[in-house]
């Protein structure tokens, strides 16, 4: 009989690792207590118009598409994806750039707004090439034993991770002007982190970007969970929908399956936990069967930003890019109020995705949907959203329409949807609303996040961004691949492929 797998949340880890398993003939069943798979990946549907909940950069495409084949599928089959030639706009205070993977465009951008500088981004480019190589065999590896760091590719890693280094401080090699450095530096936010404290080593995520491109799927980036959900119910898997978990079924230290919210037991040989880590922990588990990630222990723990999000359906369209960045005057203090002070910023930055410009089949002829994300702190901060977050929009919307060419954008506004971090802990169980997961501190990495194959329950499993190797979607992605191998290197079957990085021409950096 095929060994019975059970998936706690549909989110993309966990449909990734359905998918991989589905194929490899397992009888995989996914619960997900929402009526749309996705998770923070899913769509979110205002009348006519459509929005991406939380992810809207698709870089490493390359994943996904492993991902997809070793499935037996190919992933353009399901979806369509446009390269984005212009990745983003960067406006700073008078200043704005644009973000390219084309080097001569980027180069000559650089020369011209800070003379002098441009050799900077080919030796940046250089430099992290060789730290992504380094760095791929570990995140594309189980990390669950301390003997894990003693193998010869972490060692082999070790003069990339740039120890003791920040982010701004690994860029400031490269450039001096400000700018340039938050220009490559701003992706730490990707993270839930400041760059200021970001571990130097997280250099590759500006350098996947310019290397490997951003990409946008027509219908938006949901659209990866939605083809993954497909392919899994085609190769024989499960999802059930509006099946929320109330607990996980444990028996000394065996989780023997799951006890579902409508009172059902569900037996399982495995269980493979994609909701959101901490959250878990504090609600599937009963106090007291866990040591090391007890609930107080828990709450000891570094956790990434917040984020305060609006959906908007306009009634018209603006001739602005796909992805605009909009940087506080005084970028630093923003980012210290964010995840020191604990408090909301008078500056805030804000991230603007305009993605009608490029997908037409998100809103109706004419009109078009805007993505506006600020981050925030997480509700550790006691931050009192019912009141703060009428003034916070309004602040947010002024800062729009007076440092972009989102000129009269409240005019304009049809519909509307509001996510404050109170809405992401109530409504999307995260965690103290960290939208980010935990933190990516080195104490919080590798061997020493929690580990794709539970150290604390037998027969329990972890996929998302609070298991190794991290947050953000082509690592989630790893995170499903190292799980899904973990099973099968058990069982003792054919695991599944990890290719090597595709090749680029890195000499064009040197």
């Amino acid at each position: 009989m095929s060994k019975r797998i059970a998936i706690v949340g549909a989110g993309p880890g966990g449909l990734a690792a359905a998918m991989l398993l589905s194929a490899k003939g397992y009888k995989v069943t996914v619960y997900e207590k929402k009526g749309v798979v996705g998770g923070r990946n899913a769509e979110v549907r205002l009348g006519e118009f459509k929005f991406d909940m939380g992810p809207t950069f698709l870089s490493m495409l390359h994943i996904a598409e492993e991902i997809f084949e070793a499935a037996g599928r190919n992933l353009h089959e399901y979806m369509e994806t446009v390269e984005l030639e212009s990745m983003y706009d960067l406006i700073y205070e008078g200043r704005a750039m644009t973000m390219t993977r084309d080097r001569i465009k980027m180069k000559e951008q650089i020369e011209a707004a800070y003379p002098g500088e441009s050799a900077g981004y080919d030796r940046m480019m250089r430099d992290s090439a060789r730290k992504l190589n380094a760095l791929s065999p570990i995140l594309q590896s189980k990390m669950d034993r301390m003997t894990d760091m003693l193998h010869p590719n972490v060692l082999k890693a070790l003069p990339d991770l740039d120890l003791g280094k920040s982010l701004h401080d690994v860029l400031s090699r490269y450039f001096t002007a400000e700018e340039l450095k938050l220009a490559f530096t701003f992706q730490s936010k990707y993270l839930g982190m400041s760059p200021w404290e970001c571990p130097g080593a997280f250099s590759i995520l500006s350098y996947m970007e310019h290397a490997y491109g951003i990409f946008h799927p027509i219908g938006g980036v949901n659209r990866l969970s939605n083809s993954m959900a497909k392919v899994t119910e085609e190769l024989g898997g499960d999802i059930r929908l509006n099946s929320g978990v109330k607990k996980l079924w444990i028996e000394g230290k065996a989780v023997k399956g799951l006890l579902l919210e409508n009172g059902e037991r569900v037996e399982a040989d495995e269980v493979i936990i994609n909701a959101d880590f901490a959250h878990a922990m504090t609600n599937l588990v009963d106090e007291g069967q866990l040591k090391k990630y007890s609930p107080k222990k828990l709450a000891k723990k570094k956790y990434s930003c917040s984020t305060f999000m609006l959906y908007l359906g306009l009634d018209k369209k603006y001739d602005m890019p796909h992805h605009t960045i909009v940087f506080a005057k005084d970028y630093k203090k923003n980012v210290e109020e964010i995840t020191k002070l604990n408090m909301l910023s008078q500056d805030a930055s804000i991230y603007v995705q305009n993605a009608s410009v490029t997908d037409p089949t998100l809103a109706p002829e004419g009109k078009s949907t805007l993505y506006i994300l600020a981050p925030v702190p997480n509700n550790f901060s006691g931050i009192n959203w019912e009141e703060e977050k009428e003034l916070f929009r309004e602040q947010i919307l002024n800062t729009i329409e007076e440092k972009s060419g989102f000129k009269d954008l409240r005019q304009h506004i049809e519909v509307e949807h509001m996510i404050t971090p109170r809405d992401w802990e109530q409504d999307m169980n995260v965690y103290q609303g960290a939208t980010f997961n935990l933190g990516h501190q080195l104490t919080q990495m590798m061997v020493f996040r929690p580990h794709n194959e539970f150290e604390e329950l037998k027969n329990c499993w972890l996929v998302g961004g609070g298991t190794h190797p991290g947050s953000g979607l082509p690592i989630i992605l790893e995170s499903a691949r190292i799980t899904a191998n973990g099973i099968l290197a058990q069982d003792k079957k054919e695991t599944v492929a990890v290719p090597p990085l595709p090749q680029l021409a890195e000499a064009q950096w040197s």
